[in-house]
Order: structure tokens, then C-alpha cells, then sequence
């Protein structure tokens, strides 16, 4: 499965179960393609992406201001007028300028039997949530279906209220 294969992120589970959800996120997937690729490429942390309003809805948090703008050129690229996408992609605060502001991640081993979707609805409450954990451990989890018994993860802090 690839990286954007499901929808994924609060308000994903109830969108998911409307007729011709699916069908309308494939078909927006394919059409902004670059900008999904950009999002990988630039190692923008995805929170959400789902079909909201007949849109194709991304939010995430970009690693620089460089990163957020080669996504939105992409997008812009493809449809100047963004008429059936909405991106919300925040820049990550420098760690020097805010310390104390963000709850610490904490960590959790991987057992047998355990999903990243499981290990989700633990931690979050929501079992689409699993793309967060994923993100936050691409260095050492290169397909979301394949985690290993034994794999120390960083769980992000449920901050994207």
C-alpha cells in the first residue's frame, strides 16, 4: 500500500462511509499527484487527508517555509485557483523559541499482534490516526502495513485539536 492510498485523519472515518467518497478521492489523488509527491519529498507530516466538501483536504505540519511553498507550488501547478483542494500546511516552530509549549512524544514497542491503526486508537482514540505515528517514524517504518515486534515508535502528541 502506498503512503496515500487511504483516507486518513480526524473527520476521515465519517467521509469515508458517504457513496462515491472513494471514487472522488482516487480521482482528486491522481489529479494532484505532484503535490502529494512534493509533500513526501519535502517530509511534510501529514495530519489529515480525506475528501471534505467535495474537496481534496490536506493538512499538515511542513519542516521549513521552503518545504510549505514547494508544496503549494505544486498545487498552484496544477490548479491555480485550488478550486477542489484545501491545504492547511503550518511550518514547524524552531524548538529554541518554544520549548515548553509542546507536550513531549512518547514512545511505545511494538508487540506482537499490533497494527499501526491498533497502536492509533490506543494512543488517539481513532484507529485513522495511524498515518501520524507513521510520519513521525519514516526512518525506521517504510511501508504503514509493516512493523516489526521489538520497534521502539515516537508517538506524536495529540495536539492537531
Amino acid at each position: 500500500m502506498g503512503l496515500f492510498d487511504k483516507m486518513f485523519g480526524k473527520g476521515a472515518s465519517a467521509v469515508a462511509d458517504k457513496p462515491q467518497a472513494q471514487q472522488r478521492f482516487d480521482a482528486l489523488k491522481r489529479k494532484y499527484q505532484p503535490a502529494l509527491r512534493a509533500i513526501e519529498q519535502q517530509n511534510v507530516r501529514l495530519l489529515n487527508l480525506h475528501v471534505e466538501d467535495d474537496k481534496l483536504f490536506i493538512r499538515g505540519v511542513a519542516p521549513s517555509e521552503a518545504a510549505k511553498n514547494a508544496v503549494w507550488d505544486q498545487v498552484k501547478a496544477t490548479d491555480p485557483g485550488a478550486s477542489d483542494i484545501t491545504v492547511n500546511i503550518t511550518v514547524a516552530p524552531v524548538a529554541a523559541a518554544a520549548p515548553a509549549a509542546r507536550t513531549p512524544d512518547r514512545s511505545y514497542t511494538v508487540k506482537s499482534g499490533d497494527t499501526l491503526s491498533k497502536i492509533s486508537k490506543q494512543f488517539y482514540g481513532d484507529a485513522n490516526e495511524y498515518m501520524r505515528i507513521f510520519y513521525a517514524n519514516r526512518t525506521i517504518i517504510t511501508d504503514p502495513d509493516k512493523i516489526q515486534v521489538g520497534q521502539q515508535l515516537v508517538i506524536p502528541p495529540d495536539d492537531d485539536q
